[in-house]
């Protein structure tokens, strides 16, 4: 079975970016995974005074407005690096708010696919064509944190001992 997802008050909405689930990374607390990532776009850039606005946004709907301002110029290496910003994002928030994790984890190893009709990389596009990186990125992501509740109950059952 396949799970779709996108909209943050649908079945699965937590997988959304867009969700209410903040994160900390390098001591800043980011209020939605979308907020840090549209930010991390000018990182370096000479449009990085926007990041401290993308930060402030009220919404995570404003700060995608933001960091899709096509008169900003973006990093140089943007291309390179959105996949694994993005990842790096995802995984903190599952490792972050337990209540989700355990959601994230319930799918087993079904295939998730974010059901953008507009965004043919991190979604599937409207005619299901799209990459879905936001998915692999969340199907990658529930990998390493099953891997990572297995040593931690294998550690704790040696420690017990």
């Amino acid at each position: 079975m396949t799970i779709y997802f996108y909209k943050v008050w649908q079945p699965y909405g937590c997988f959304s970016n867009f969700s209410p689930h903040g994160i900390q990374i390098q001591g800043i607390y980011w209020p939605t995974v979308e907020h840090y990532y549209q930010a991390q776009k000018f990182v370096g850039s000479i449009d990085a005074v926007i990041i401290p606005v993308i930060h402030n946004a009220q919404t995570p709907e404003e700060a995608a407005a933001l960091g899709r301002c096509s008169t900003r110029q973006i990093r140089a290496d943007w291309e390179l690096v959105k996949t694994q910003v993005m990842r790096e994002a995802v995984l903190k928030k599952f490792l972050t708010h337990a209540e989700i994790r355990d959601i994230l984890l319930s799918t087993g190893n079904e295939i998730l696919v974010e059901n953008s009709p507009k965004d043919y990389f991190w979604g599937c596009g409207a005619n299901k064509t799209g990459q879905n990186h936001l998915g692999k990125v969340l199907m990658s992501v529930r990998e390493e944190i099953c891997k990572l509740l297995s040593v931690t109950a294998i550690a704790e059952k040696y420690l017990q001992h």
